[in-house]
C-alpha cells in the first residue's frame, strides 16, 4: 500500500512531503516529488504523484517478468515489459508494435488519465537518473527514434554529405516541430470538450454534501469551485492574504497552472459565499488554530483552509470529503467538472447580456484573461486591457442567477423527493456543431 503525507509544520525536516510503503517511507517516491519542485508547479507534481502511486502497487503485486516480480529499479526491458502489461491489461488500451517504440490505442474502457500516468513515469526515470538512484536508460524514452531523426535532419541532398546552411536556399527547410522521445506513443488521444449543460449541478453537489454531513469548510470550497471556476488546489491553498490584497470584498488572487506559486490571477466569489466563509474562519478555523485567532488577527500568510490537526489542508484530504459525497450520492463527478460547468455557464450568460457581435467577442476575451488560460508570461503583456469592471458586471448577474436557481432547486427537491436529476454532459458527437469558440475556451481547460 502506498500513499504520501504532507510534514506537519512542527516538525524540522528536508522533506515537504513523505511518500510511504507499508508504513514505511519510501524515498524513491519522496526525492520524485522533491525533484519536480522548481522543474513544474507544486500542483502537477501532486498529479504525478497520484498517476504512479497505483503502478508501484501493482509492480509489487502484480507484475511479472519471467516468472519474478519485477522492481521499480530492474533494467529497462523489464521496466518496458510490465508497463506494457499494465497498460494493456489494467488500463484497457491497445499496443501495436512499431520499429523501436510501442503505437498505444486507447479504448472506449481506458481511463482518461494514461497520458498523464506515462508522462508521470518518464519524468520519474529521468529523476532517478539525474538523482543517480537509477542505473540504466530512461525505459520511458525511444533514443533509437531520436537518433534516427536527427540523422535524416543533418543528411543533405547531395549522397554522403550533410545539409548546406538554410541560407544557401539549396536544402528543403527543417521542420522544427517537435520530436516525440516517448517509447510509449499515444495515436488516438483527442481530447474532447466536456460541455456541462445542467444548470442545478452546483445545487445537486450542496445537496449531496448536506446528506454526508460535509462541514462549513467542505461547503465554501464546494460553493467556490462552482463560482470561480479556479481549480480545488487554487482555492484549498488560498491564504488570508489573498483575499486582503484585493480591493473588492469578494475576490482574490491566486495562483495558476504553470505560475510556479506565483499569484498571478484573481477570482470572485458571491457575497453569500464571502459570509460563510467568514463565519468559517470565525467559528470552525477558530477552533483548529493552535493559537484561536480570528480573521482580523490572522497574519497574511495563515492558510484560509485546515485540517483537523491544525495544519494546512491539502488536496489529497480535501479530496476524500467530495469522493465521498458524490459516491454516496450516485454522482459520477470530478471536481475539474465544476470548472467546465463555470465555462459553459458564463459563455451562456455572454450571449445572453450581449447585444453585438463585438460585444460578444469582447467578453469572451474578457472571460479568457479571467481563467489565465495563456501563457503568463504573454497574457502579462496584455493585462492592461483586461477591464475587471466588466467582468465583474456580467459575474455578478451570473451569481444572482446562481443563488435564484439554487433557491428553485431546494424547492423542487422538498416537492418531489422521488425525482433524481442526472448531470448531463452533451456528448463528442454533438460537441462538434457546437460553438467553435467555446470549444476553444474549454482545451485551455486541461
Amino acid at each position: 500500500m502506498y500513499w504520501f503525507e504532507y510534514c506537519p509544520q512542527h516538525i524540522e525536516s528536508k522533506y515537504q512531503l513523505l511518500v510511504f510503503k507499508d508504513n514505511q517511507p519510501f524515498f524513491p517516491l519522496t526525492d520524485y516529488y522533491h525533484d519536480c519542485l522548481g522543474r513544474i508547479d507544486k500542483s502537477s507534481a501532486i498529479s504525478y504523484l497520484n498517476c504512479l502511486l497505483p503502478f508501484f502497487k501493482w509492480l509489487d503485486k502484480e507484475s511479472n517478468y519471467q516468472g519474478n516480480k519485477v522492481q521499480w529499479n530492474d533494467s529497462e526491458e523489464k521496466i518496458r515489459v510490465v508497463v506494457e502489461y499494465y497498460l494493456m491489461h489494467e488500463m484497457k488500451c491497445k499496443i501495436r508494435d512499431k520499429d523501436t517504440f510501442r503505437f498505444v490505442n486507447l479504448t472506449n474502457k481506458s481511463p482518461n488519465t494514461i497520458s498523464r500516468f506515462l508522462s508521470a513515469l518518464k519524468s520519474f526515470y529521468k529523476s532517478m537518473i539525474r538523482l543517480k538512484q537509477y542505473h540504466f536508460r530512461n525505459p520511458l524514452i525511444d533514443g533509437q527514434a531520436i537518433l534516427h531523426s536527427y540523422k535524416e535532419e543533418i543528411k543533405g541532398i547531395r549522397e554522403d554529405k550533410p545539409r548546406m546552411p538554410s541560407i544557401a536556399g539549396t536544402e528543403e527547410a527543417i521542420s522544427h516541430r517537435r520530436l516525440t522521445d516517448s517509447y510509449f506513443k499515444i495515436i488516438n488521444e483527442e481530447w474532447q470538450p466536456q460541455i456541462i449543460d445542467d444548470i442545478d449541478l452546483p445545487y445537486q453537489v450542496y445537496q449531496a454534501g448536506k446528506k454526508v454531513s460535509w462541514s462549513l469548510r467542505e461547503m465554501v470550497i464546494a460553493r467556490m469551485l462552482f463560482e470561480t471556476g479556479a481549480r480545488a488546489s487554487e482555492i484549498i491553498e488560498l491564504t488570508i492574504g489573498d483575499y486582503r490584497k484585493r480591493k473588492s470584498h469578494q475576490e482574490f488572487i491566486t495562483f495558476n497552472k504553470g505560475s510556479h506559486g506565483k499569484k498571478i490571477k484573481f477570482i470572485r466569489v458571491s457575497k453569500d459565499t464571502v459570509k460563510r466563509l467568514f463565519h468559517y474562519i470565525d467559528t470552525e478555523r477558530k477552533s483548529l488554530d493552535e493559537n484561536h485567532l480570528t480573521f482580523e488577527q490572522l497574519p497574511d500568510d495563515a492558510p484560509i483552509f485546515l485540517s483537523a490537526n491544525g495544519t494546512p489542508l491539502t488536496y489529497h484530504a480535501w479530496y476524500y470529503h467530495w469522493n465521498r459525497a458524490v459516491k454516496i450520492n450516485e454522482l459520477s463527478l470530478n471536481p475539474h467538472k465544476a470548472r467546465h460547468w463555470f465555462v459553459t455557464s458564463r459563455l451562456r450568460e455572454i450571449y445572453n447580456v450581449s447585444k453585438s457581435e463585438s460585444e460578444i467577442q469582447q467578453r469572451k476575451n474578457e472571460l479568457i484573461k479571467y481563467m489565465k488560460w495563456k501563457n503568463p508570461d504573454t497574457m502579462a503583456v496584455y493585462e492592461h486591457h483586461f477591464d475587471e469592471k466588466k467582468h465583474r458586471e456580467a459575474h455578478d448577474k451570473m451569481l444572482e442567477q446562481m443563488q435564484q436557481n439554487e433557491q428553485d432547486y431546494v424547492k423542487q427537491q422538498q416537492s418531489s423527493r422521488k425525482s433524481k436529476l442526472n448531470l448531463r454532459v452533451i456528448e463528442s458527437s454533438t460537441v462538434e456543431n457546437f460553438d467553435e469558440d467555446l470549444k476553444e475556451l474549454l482545451e485551455g481547460l486541461e
